[in-house]
């Protein structure tokens, strides 16, 4: 059955062609399995709480009939400012706008939270751009610029808000420098949501074409409730495509857990247990709330614009597992620097168990890709990350995180990053074991390697399932590198970075190779220490038991004064003068390099599952969810990888020179 939505209907209506529906929420209560809802194109200011679920043979799907004309906001038009002094205006707004959750009382705020806890959910926008929080009337008055921000020019546009107890009103001031918020489109962000089932087990749905935008989402870490402007909350089988998704105060999308009360930001309310003990708990609670193949995950992102969300783009912990994430072009995340904490980033996953992001443009993000715990099976393929850096003339925010394209920490893999253009100043982030580096271009620094951790017991799982196998801290190594390309593209001298909690700080490494894993011992070396022909020694053995795993290295190229591992095997090293840019022009990006010319004819072996072997924790293979086994003989594009196979991310030399752009996401229109 088709129900039809038109916000722009004479009245209300029966969801007929001839009588729509004028709010999608009704025609979300009653759609069942096989149902198309059409949506109108029009402003949607409603809270969508889809009521039943379709199945796999049968989806209930919502389909904005004009591509992003529909658009779903949070957010409530504001026309009722009044002058207050020079360039700042003020409103007041009857707190009964708001009902049990008042975005303008709720802090940003939680576990993992480090920066101060000083900005609300709630947002003030000017045509479509957030306003910055100030602290005062009088810093809203100064309207000065925040040095923090990614955009300084836009800072100095701020708000403040207060209560009027007496008459139960949130007061919002505004500096709007010159401009009068009655004429212009001036929004503040009332709904927590935009489209999210509130029960849970919502399943086989599919959200195609839409705009979703400012909501006043909450902080979102992976022992807590996670919510998104929109997301399928705790289910099976959900496809978003094709929809612009932009300025959520935290979160995008959300791939995130259950609620669990008993275990819902523990750590920041009662304090006696460390957070990644709450983490251990979240996962093994997860069973007892449904966490298997068959009831949770396997949903499906692709083709979206999602840009300026302070927290993520794509964020979830578990709730994700088996998902593809493909063709998304995610940019602009947490520019603003009002937010700091653990959970930032274009896509920041937990338990990314057999999770496949591939074909995704990423850049100017605090962070692009972090894949936190147990990344096995995760496989990251075909990305195009870049400027995800923070630039020189922002201060470092207190409580601010690291910058760099990809994070994968506290997991035991098999981990895979294949066939990507990595080319902000740091390309990956270590903290971790049992990932494979193949066929990448990386001109950026491998950083934090063998460090960051701690003793973090960490789930490993039954392979391509989510029920938890064991649990082992982090020994680092069991990592593998074939056939990459590494460039010194920027600086090489150590960047320094702030501790959130003290006036300490860290010395980050830039220097762009293997070099790093200098002390991990090669397998030959690792397994020698084990005498098989002799009865075990536990006592003996245990110290071999929490040293490093071996480390594999090969057919590697080593540009510009990058360095390799000194077991580097057939690798290829050169000083000479190389220029990696990337160019764009009308949405083509074009990768402007002479490395093909230093190269030569020299190339290597075919990577395949056999060579890489098993992450050893888990013990599974680098191979596909369904367990085949993966040939790396298709490049950055899709082009074949025949006899002669080069390194880097392109079969072919004449490659350079074409888009690498891969991403066919919606334009932007909010």
């Amino acid at each position: 059955m088709k129900i039809y939505v038109n916000g722009k209907a004479g009245h209300d209506g029966n969801g007929t062609e001839q009588m729509p529906f004028r709010h999608i929420n009704d025609a979300a209560k009653i759609a069942q399995p096989g149902d198309e809802v059409l949506v109108a194109p029009g402003i949607y200011r409603e809270y969508v709480d889809p009521v039943h679920a379709g199945t796999e043979e049968n989806r209930i799907t919502y389909r904005s009939v004009e591509p992003l004309g529909a658009v779903i906001t949070g957010a409530e038009r504001i026309q009722t400012w009044v002058p207050y002094k020079e360039d700042v205006w003020v409103c007041h707004i009857a707190n009964s706008l708001f009902g049990s959750y008042n975005p303008y009382t709720t802090m940003v705020y939680g576990d993992w939270y480090f920066a101060k806890a000083d900005k609300h959910t709630g947002c003030v926008y000017l045509n479509n751009r957030a306003l910055y929080e100030a602290e005062s009337v009088e810093e809203c008055i100064k309207g000065a610029v925040y040095e923090c921000s990614w955009v300084p020019e836009e800072s100095t546009y701020k708000w403040y808000t207060e209560q009027d107890q007496e008459k139960d009103e949130t007061v919002i001031y505004a500096n709007f420098h010159g401009k009068n918020p009655n004429e212009e489109n001036v929004e503040i962000n009332v709904r927590r949501e935009c489209f999210m089932p509130s029960k849970t087990g919502v399943g086989y749905i599919t959200v195609s074409g839409f705009g979703v935008t400012k909501a006043a989402t909450t902080w979102a870490p992976p022992a807590a409730y996670q919510d998104g402007m929109i997301g399928p909350h705790w289910s099976k089988g959900w496809i978003i495509e094709d929809c612009e998704i932009s300025n959520s105060k935290c979160a995008g999308i959300s791939l995130g857990k259950y609620y669990d009360p008993d275990n819902d930001h523990y750590f920041t309310n009662k304090y006696v247990k460390s957070p990644t003990q709450m983490e251990r708990d979240a996962v093994c609670r997860g069973q007892y709330h449904g966490w298997l193949k068959e009831k949770v995950g396997s949903h499906i992102i692709r083709r979206n614009n999602i840009h300026h969300c302070e927290q993520g783009g794509i964020i979830g912990r578990m709730g994700g597992v088996f998902s593809i994430i493909e063709d998304n072009h995610i940019h602009h995340i947490n520019n603003m620097m009002e937010l700091g904490g653990a959970e930032i980033a274009g896509i920041k996953m937990h338990a990314a168990i057999d999770v496949i992001m591939r074909r995704n443009h990423i850049h100017h993000c605090t962070m692009g890709i972090w894949c936190d715990w147990e990344a096995q099976g995760t496989r990251l393929s075909q990305n195009l990350l870049h400027d995800n850096q923070r630039p020189a003339f922002a201060k470092q925010l207190k409580g601010g995180m690291m910058c760099q394209d990809i994070f994968v920490e506290v997991g035991h893999g098999p981990t895979l990053i294949d066939n990507n253009i990595l080319l902000s100043d740091v390309s990956l982030r270590f903290a971790t074991q049992g990932v494979a580096m193949v066929h990448n271009l990386i001109c950026g620094a491998l950083t934090c390697v063998g460090d960051g951790t701690g003793w973090r017991y960490t789930p490993y799982h039954m392979p391509h399932r989510t029920e938890v196998m064991g649990f082992m801290t982090i020994l680092h190594g069991d990592d593998r590198f074939y056939n990459n390309i590494f460039v010194q593209k920027w600086p090489s001298e150590d960047f320094i970075t702030m501790h959130d909690s003290d006036d300490g700080f860290d010395s980050e490494n830039r220097k762009v190779g293997t070099w790093m894993f200098d002390e991990y011992p090669t397998y030959d070396e690792w397994i020698s220490q084990f005498d098989f022909t002799k009865p075990a020694d536990m006592k003996k053995l245990e110290p071999v038991h929490f040293d490093h795993l071996p480390v594999w290295s090969e057919g590697n190229v080593y540009l510009n004064g990058a360095k390799a591992w000194k077991h580097e095997k057939d690798g290829f090293i050169s000083s000479e003068n190389i220029k990696v840019e990337l160019t764009e022009k009308d949405g083509k990006y074009i990768l402007d390099t002479n490395i093909y010319e230093i190269l030569g004819d020299f190339s290597d072996r075919m990577i395949n599952t056999e060579i890489l072997g098993k992450a050893f924790e888990p013990e599974e293979f680098f191979e596909n969810p369904d367990g085949t086994p993966i040939r790396f003989d298709s490049d950055y594009f899709g082009g074949h990888r025949g006899a002669k196979v080069i390194p880097g991310p392109f079969a072919e030399k004449e490659e350079i020179g074409k888009n690498v752009n891969m991403s066919t996401c919606a334009l932007n229109k909010l």
